[in-house]
């Protein structure tokens, strides 16, 4: 599958907090970076997300913003 999206991390599901819509998932990047996930309890369901999961995260917003 090939994708639009050029901001592509691998890494590895650290946690799956479902709820009854939406759920949290965390995923390890590396060197200590974590991206936190939200995504519909259907997603997870779906892709059979757990703890240990080898997964790609993948990025694409119109805008980003930087605080300082």
């Amino acid at each position: 599958m090939k994708l639009s999206a050029r901001n592509q991390l691998k890494g590895t599901v650290t946690a799956v907090d479902k709820g009854p819509v939406s759920a949290k998932v965390k995923i390890d990047v590396g060197n200590g970076t974590i991206i936190t996930s939200t995504v519909t309890s259907e997603t997870v369901e779906d892709l059979g997300l757990a703890v240990g999961d080898s997964v790609t995260a993948i990025i694409k917003a119109s805008d980003v913003l930087i605080g300082k």
